[in-house]
């Protein structure tokens, strides 16, 4: 038997990752009692993923994540570690620095770098606890971000109601800036769901976060389908309290279709061995479904409490026709709300325009 190990050491954790095998089989990495209890030490967990304010520890996460292989239980006990040291601190409760810096660094180190069965779900679920985040990069390049994470004044929104970080924010929130590309191996969110999405418990764990994002996206709109935020100026040209709402519809719905496309792509490629299997699995693991509010919300939210809000009940229909599960979330809402016909049906154009962008293109 050959062994070796290295010492990770991070703030006042110690880390031991073990590596084991003989010369004759493929050698897994063992992971420790020592990691293993960050998994239930969410601060301890923290620290242990914290790359720094300037990203200089990131080669600690890369010790704790990049391995080819694990041994027994470790991927799933690892994805504990990550859930754990990016999660708020409970409901209500907005992202620290520290949170936001760590899920960068699990993203940066873990996108494109293939993600050992099992902890993906675990990964899956940060990226949902991170949901308004995760869908701001696009993975086109181009971003103007200059630091993993934004500060809460960053959020606040300028005298016409806007924010670059996005709509319904809650106050006082630290942002993770995931397109921020200021360091080699930069976090590519649409390299890192493709991987993500050959897991059918992780593939999940996204479609119920998107899912539960549109539902709290439109129960603090307008009854016109409008921002509740959006102040004219005479400097705007061509933008109304539709404007930002459009856009945000737009890219949930292509991220839906996306989530759709890659299923279709491990299967042609032969990654989802087995489609009907895959998607009973799916189906398993989903939480059920989710409504807006019969009446407009103008409660902010942290990102975190999105996609863990209550289901309203089961899933109804085809799971995998992402369409029609938007729309039948849209039209009921615009129904309930009595939004203008010739409004509702512009949003759920745009949607569907997406949605097909999505499945296809992007």
């Amino acid at each position: 038997m050959v062994g070796t190990a290295f010492v990770v050491l991070v703030a006042t954790v110690a880390v031991v990752v073990a590596v084991t095998g003989d010369e004759d089989s493929e050698k897994c990495h063992e992971v420790p009692t020592s990691v293993r209890a960050l998994a239930d030490d969410p601060a301890a967990a923290t620290k242990a993923l914290d790359p720094g304010d300037d990203l200089d520890g990131i080669s600690s996460a890369t010790h704790l994540l990049a391995h080819d292989e694990l041994c027994g239980d470790g991927a799933r006990v690892l994805g504990r570690v990550v859930d754990a040291g990016t999660r708020a601190t409970g409901p209500g409760k907005p992202h620290t620095a520290a949170q936001a810096r760590s899920a960068y660094a699990v993203a940066a180190v873990l996108s494109g770098q293939g993600i050992p069965a099992g902890l993906a779900p675990g990964v899956a679920r940060m990226l949902a606890e991170y949901v308004v985040d995760a869908g701001r990069d696009d993975g086109f390049g181009g971003s103007d971000a200059t630091s993993p994470v934004a500060l809460p004044n960053e959020a606040l929104p300028d005298k016409n109601g806007y924010t670059a970080l996005g709509r319904f924010l809650a106050p006082g929130e630290v942002h993770t800036r995931f397109e921020y590309e200021g360091i080699d191996g930069d976090a590519d969110m649409r390299t890192l769901v493709a991987e993500l999405t050959e897991d059918p418990e992780a593939f999940a764990v996204l479609h119920d976060a998107e899912r539960a994002n549109l539902a709290a996206y439109l129960e603090r709109l307008t009854d016109e389908g409008g921002d509740p935020d959006f102040r004219p100026s005479p400097a705007d040209r061509g933008s109304g309290p539709t404007t930002w709402p459009d856009n945000d519809l737009q890219d949930l719905a292509g991220r839906v279709g996306t989530l759709m496309k890659h299923r279709a792509n491990h299967t042609r490629d032969g990654t989802i061995s087995d489609l009907d299997a895959f998607d009973r699995s799916v189906r398993e693991h989903t939480r059920g479904t989710f409504r807006p509010a019969e009446k407009q919300l103008k409660t902010r939210l942290p990102v975190g409490d999105i996609a863990a809000r209550p289901v309203t009940g089961p899933v109804r229909g085809d799971l995998m026709d992402g369409r029609d599960q938007l729309f039948t979330v849209l039209d009921s809402w615009a129904e309930q709300r009595h939004v203008p016909d010739r409004r509702a049906a512009a949003m759920r154009q745009m949607m569907d325009d997406f949605y097909v962008r999505g499945l296809w293109l992007r």
